[in-house]
């Protein structure tokens, strides 16, 4: 299933792109599930798999630009 390249667009009113978006509300929802600890990347990509078609490598190219620095 080819990705649509609008997901790659930021939009205008913050700057994110869809894929940006979808990982960091998934990455919330998830801190709120466990108590505020951290989650790990790896969980963090299961979930954003269901709802994005993004391979790991991409996944962590996103992850890396938005902390600014490699995720283990």
């Amino acid at each position: 299933m080819p990705t649509d390249p609008r997901d790659y667009i930021p939009d205008v009113r913050d700057g994110l792109t869809r894929v940006e978006r979808v990982i960091l509300h998934t990455l919330h929802r998830l801190e709120r599930e466990r108590g505020g600890r951290s989650v790990p990347s790896m969980m963090l990509y299961g979930y954003v798999v269901e709802q994005l078609d993004i391979g790991p490598d991409e996944f962590q190219d996103v992850l890396t630009r938005m902390v600014g620095r490699r995720v283990p």
